[in-house]
């Protein structure tokens, strides 16, 4: 077949007969041009072959033969078309036009239908009485080679074409996928592959790994993960882990610790006993409240009451040797202060599962036997890790080429690329993926992860340190001015006087505070007491506590 204009090919070509496979041979774009079809760029360069699979009329221009202006119809026009009588041979009608058209008229595809390469003139009553030329525009679905989305191309692309369906029917118009397109296809795994355009965005992982997800980089994928993850955060050290179930460590829980009465409550469990103790003074609110003391041993029960009244009922425990149930019962309303620290004697060492079993989250342990399996557990030099929630994000298994025995497991969800699956065997077994079992995030895809938690409240990412200004040292202090002491150096600031209180008697009664202003004279022996107090209450919960 000879080459036709592209919109010659498209107005002749018969929808029954696709898909038909096209080369480019030449036009106005030249090999290699770079230019936009319905929004995205696209190249034809000579050579280039186009499948086509499917042809839609998107408008028909009609050309006034005396005036030469148009008019676009849509392809839903109702208007009956008849062939227009005018002089010499090219503007003379084709018979099976002419017959059928004077009779009744034709319809606007009836007409398309029957199109010869050249436009006839016809006439058509619904837009005026001269002579029009139809000059018919589609939409061209096409598939072409490394493209993933089906590319849509006007018919009145100026390029030249020849037909070459029979010659390439066995040419393999090969799709690219994205890594979350073959989590999909677990049918097709194991495969190779080859990444046609890495992951984009920030980064989520500090893994060394992650960096070498490049363009052309060839990958082993073996198929789903069958773990699922808890993300976490090292308190105090601004860290952020991805924790998969297949981490091998051994946790100690650690006890809870709650800012006012509002968290207390809120760390109550069905069917458990919280049992806390007082470790910051609060003031008592008349005779309904009464003033909490530091050391006070409280068992949270429940809530008692409705709307703003509610309240949290606890049982106060007297004196060491003082039984189980002896004390007495407080209803502390919600927006009460202070600090708690839960009470637990629990030594036991769980692994991941186990502990999430007995614990909901989030909850805080520390990592008392690092998991044998790495080489270097980055949870085991951590004084404490705060277990924030379970993920069942999938992930795949995957392997470098190069590397086929070292894996890695990649959540397509969040690190999304571009890649070719290629017909080369994968050989088993499936290689050993202990680097993923501790994942450390970025800070920002750790807050990003958090703020999409189901009811999170999470708080915004820390602000970085605001530039020094002009004229200024670091902190804002001027030059000249002098640096204040280091913090182990720093002189601490004084304490506002605490208020002495009476020491509870065997049946948990308290006095009410006494005002600390009244007896300035014996200021100094108060602080003696309460400083023994301190010491005696510290060495208390050392016995109390494991860590």
């Amino acid at each position: 077949m000879e080459p036709l204009s592209f919109q010659d090919y498209i107005c002749s070509l018969d929808p029954a007969t696709l898909p038909r496979i096209l080369r480019i041979c030449s036009g106005i774009y030249f090999q290699g041009s770079v230019y936009e079809i319905s929004g995205n760029e696209c190249c034809l360069s000579t050579g280039d072959l186009l499948k086509v699979m499917a042809v839609a009329l998107q408008k028909v221009v009609c050309e006034d033969t005396e005036t030469g202006q148009t008019t676009e119809l849509p392809p839903t026009f109702k208007g009956l078309f008849q062939p227009a009588p005018a002089p010499g041979p090219r503007l003379t009608p084709r018979g099976p036009l002419l017959e059928g058209g004077r009779q009744r008229g034709l319809t606007l595809h009836q007409v398309l239908g029957q199109w010869d390469r050249q436009p006839q003139p016809l006439l058509c009553r619904a837009i005026g009485p001269r002579a029009l030329l139809l000059h018919p525009v589609y939409e061209v679905h096409a598939v072409m080679h490394l493209r993933r989305d089906v590319v849509k191309i006007p018919s009145t692309l100026e390029v030249d074409v020849e037909d070459v369906t029979e010659e390439a029917q066995h040419i393999h118009f090969a799709r690219p996928l994205l890594l979350s397109e073959v989590l999909a296809m677990e049918e097709a795994l194991p495969a190779q592959a080859r990444i046609l355009e890495g992951p984009a965005g920030p980064a989520i992982f500090e893994s060394s790994w992650v960096p070498r997800l490049q363009r052309g980089q060839r990958l082993q994928l073996h198929g789903r993960s069958c773990a699922w993850r808890v993300l976490a955060s090292a308190p105090g050290s601004g860290r952020h882990f991805l924790l998969s179930s297949a981490y091998q460590g051994r946790f100690r829980q650690r006890p809870r610790r709650f800012t006012g009465v509002q968290e207390l409550a809120g760390g109550l469990q069905p069917g458990r006993r919280l049992r806390v103790v007082v470790t910051q003074d609060c003031e008592g609110r008349g005779r309904d409240v009464p003033p909490l003391g530091l050391g006070d041993r409280l068992e949270a029960r429940g809530l008692r009451g409705n709307g703003p009244g509610t309240r949290l009922l606890c049982h106060r425990h007297g004196g060491e040797e003082e039984e189980e149930e002896e004390g007495e019962e407080l209803l502390l309303p919600l927006d009460l202060g202070g600090g708690f620290v839960e009470e637990t004697c629990d030594s036991k060492k769980y692994g991941l599962a186990e502990l999430l079993e007995r614990q909901a989250l989030p909850c805080e342990v520390r990592v008392v036997a690092p998991d044998p399996g790495l080489e270097r557990d980055a949870l085991g030099t951590l004084p404490a890790l705060r277990l924030e929630a379970r993920l069942d994000q999938p992930f795949l298994v995957g392997s470098f080429c190069e590397e086929p025995e070292e894996g890695f497991e990649i959540p397509p969800r969040w690190l999304d690329l571009s890649l070719l699956l290629s017909e080369e065997p994968v050989h088993p077994p499936a290689p050993c993926t202990r680097r993923s079992r501790v994942e450390e995030l970025t800070e920002a895809f750790y807050y990003r992860l958090l703020a999409q938690l189901p009811g999170s409240t999470a708080p915004p990412p820390p602000r970085p340190p605001k530039p020094a200004q002009a004229g200024t040292g670091p902190g804002g202090r001027h030059p000249s001015a002098p640096s204040p002491p280091p913090a182990s150096t720093r002189p601490a600031s004084p304490l506002p006087p605490l208020p002495a209180q009476a020491r509870p008697s065997t049946h948990g009664r308290r006095g009410p505070p006494r005002d600390a202003g009244t007896e300035s004279d014996s200021a100094e022996h108060d602080y003696e007491t309460v400083d023994n107090n301190v010491q005696k209450t510290i060495h208390k919960m050392q016995t109390i506590f494991p860590f």
